[in-house]
């Protein structure tokens, strides 16, 4: 996550480690600490303690500094007082004032430091994470990121004046090296309270080149995907509204605002010596200050990445797979994939050559890899036969197996991390994690051994408890399901984000009071975050669906329409589900005018089109009303059945 600021605090932590010899007779690289990684998706997640509590962070280095959830911080029951006159970040979707906090005792990976100072402030990205660890722990020395290793190192180098520091790469392999920005730190203020020094510690940036065109970028582990603006995507001759421009959703930030994002085709990337050709970057309407692209989480998957601060240069090498992660979660346009294979690197540092591009355009592509898995494991359990190059204990197996799984890789990373089940038959979230890879690949009754597995051996791990009650939704057991929400409900403290998914499985299993209820809980230790306005969109819902609470429904509905995009599919669902409310309410014509409005921006939505076809017929516009509804059935069969479950008749 891109992140910048007026004022800035910084802590300086620096540890000691047993030194390791490069390559040149005097140079001396040494390991200062080890940080264990877990991908999390496209997040890297990391494990601390705070005052003893067990938490994780998602690794960032695209933020100057770390930080904490408001409402991680009031469950850590962590005292926060207000940050200096003038201080605020901001960053992806907008700018936020901010809070301090301080934590009596952080303990990373056995090292325990004290009176460490927070920003409390930004979203709760997941259920998994309570913030961000950001540069002011990762830019203190040169920094190794072998995300596909599981493992963040912070080295010294002694004397190695301009000696390659790819110490990894074999002699006679390639690689790449880059020329970085130095990481200056500005010393700002010092404020009592924090007993920390004010610093500025600057982002990773160097060159790239699209198309030819030299470019500023910025290596942000806190983007899970990397994308150039669009603003600088122009200026190498790639426009919206061009051939092969397509719509792909939207992201965001730090702040509420969300983001346009596009897939682009591009002729040429190139970084260090690495060159992809004939492919597709992701695009975002936005500005960086400073840089034109962000290098994201898919990008240091996908390579093994040394930054050397101590010579201002950077070192790379391809690991293999996709480049970039390109799929699209938003429509697919009619334009055909590019004729040539590609989102793999050529050139003095590519180790691959030519391997197919996932069609960026079609789910199914993005298949492949479940698919893989499926033929490998012939919907058994996955072999377990361990690889000499990547020998090591259970947690070394688990980390491999979810870089696997982020990259798509669902056939390597399922024996990974069969072999830490087999290694650490006791360990919970190596059967999750499993478990999840098994849900992913298309093979419920596998994955729900492993969660069952999960939840035995801890009965309140609550996304093992969320994970089964999915699987039972879709095989039809919904008192199983229930139990498993209820089970979570217990476990979680209020102030957790995972109440935002617990409403939603309550909404699947049609219990729409126990939905409100989590929404309520959410809403309330969430009044600043991201996802505010779905959450107000989707209690707005649940209550039109339940036909509850009318009257607050359409407060709800009013204050997400007022906050978003009048263009972007977010308007068009919160339009949908206010339509909803004013065709309970009776009031047709103001209902139509919703429907309207949403199908304006999704034109083929069954829902909105059923539902102004009953207000037409409500209105005697019988003819125009059966049209909607014809439509509706032939997009989506049984959306009248859908409708008459919750009582809604033409």
């Amino acid at each position: 996550m891109r992140q910048h600021l007026v004022w800035v605090l910084s802590l300086m932590v620096w540890c000691t480690g047993a030194p390791a010899r490069a390559g040149a007779a005097k140079c001396i690289l040494g390991e200062m600490v080890s940080f264990p990684i877990t991908m999390s998706d496209l997040r890297p997640m990391m494990s601390a303690k705070i005052n003893g509590t067990d938490v994780r962070f998602s690794l960032d280095s695209g933020a100057f500094f770390s930080m904490i959830s408001p409402a991680s911080a009031a469950a850590l029951k962590l005292r926060t007082y207000p940050a200096p006159p003038g201080f605020y970040v901001s960053g992806i979707g907008g700018r936020i004032h901010v809070d301090l906090t301080k934590a009596n005792n952080f303990e990373l990976n056995g090292i325990s430091l004290h009176d460490v100072v927070f920003i409390v402030g930004g979203n709760d990205e997941s259920g998994e994470s309570i913030g961000l660890l950001g540069r002011n722990f990762l830019q203190i020395a040169d920094v190794d990121f072998d995300l596909a290793q599981g493992v963040v190192r912070l080295m010294f180098a002694k004397d190695c004046g301009d000696t390659a520091l790819a110490y990894w790469a074999h002699v006679g392999d390639s690689y790449s090296v880059m020329n970085i920005e130095a990481p200056h730190q500005y010393q700002l203020f010092s404020s009592d309270k924090s007993k920390a020094a004010a610093r500025y510690l600057e982002p990773i940036t160097g060159t790239a080149y699209v198309n030819g065109v030299e470019i500023r970028v910025a290596f942000d582990t806190g983007a899970p995907t990397s994308y150039l603006t669009v603003k600088a995507a122009a200026k190498a001759g790639i426009k919206l509204g061009s051939p092969g421009v397509v719509p792909a959703g939207y992201g965001g930030g730090i702040g509420r605002g969300q983001v346009a994002n596009y897939l682009a085709r591009v002729a040429s990337f190139k970084i260090g010596e690495e060159e992809v050709r004939n492919t597709r970057l992701r695009l975002g309407d936005t500005n960086i200050e400073g840089e034109d692209m962000l290098i994201g989480a898919d990008f240091f998957l996908s390579h093994h990445i040394y930054v050397a601060n101590s010579q201002h240069k950077l070192y790379f090498t391809y690991n293999g797979g996709p480049v970039f992660n390109l799929k699209i979660v938003a429509a697919a346009s009619t334009q055909p994939p590019p004729a040539a294979p590609a989102n793999q690197p050529t050139g003095s540092a590519g180790l691959a050559q030519n391997a197919a591009e996932p069609d960026a355009q079609s789910s199914d592509a993005w298949d492949a890899g479940a698919q893989a898995a499926q033929r490998a494991t012939g919907n058994q359990e996955a072999s377990a036969t361990p690889d000499p190059k990547n020998a090591g204990d259970a947690s070394d197996y688990a980390r491999r197996g979810a870089a696997f799984a982020a990259r798509r890789e669902f056939d390597q990373a399922l024996p990974a991390l069969t072999r830490a089940c087999e290694l650490a038959p006791d360990n919970p979230d190596y059967f999750y994690q499993r478990g999840f890879v098994y849900w992913q690949t298309k093979q419920p009754s596998n994955a729900l051994a492993d969660f069952d597995r999960a939840v035995q051996l801890k009965p309140n791990h609550v996304l093992a408890l969320l994970a089964r009650s999915d699987v039972l939704i879709q095989t039809g057991d919904k008192a199983g399901a229930e139990a498993n929400l209820d089970a979570a409900n217990t476990a979680a403290r209020k102030e957790d984000a995972v109440h935002f998914s617990l409403a939603a499985g309550y909404a699947r299993l049609g219990q729409f009071p126990r939905a409100i209820e989590q929404y309520d809980m959410w809403i309330a230790s969430h009044p600043l975050d991201a996802k505010l306005y779905s959450a107000l969109n989707w209690r707005c819902r649940v209550r039109a669906l339940g036909g509850i609470d009318l009257q607050r429904a359409l407060q709800d509905c009013n204050q997400a329409l007022s906050h978003a995009m009048k263009s972007s599919p977010f308007y068009a669902d919160a339009a949908d589900s206010r339509g909803l409310v004013w065709l309970r309410l009776g009031d047709y014509d103001k209902s139509i005018a919703d429907f309207d409005a949403s199908l304006k921006i999704t034109p083929r939505d069954a829902w909105s089109l059923y539902g102004r076809g009953i207000d037409k017929m409500r209105v005697k516009k019988t003819s125009e009303g059966e049209a909607d509804i014809a439509q509706a059935k032939a997009i989506s069969a049984d959306i009248g059945d859908t409708f008459g479950r919750y009582g809604i008749l033409p």
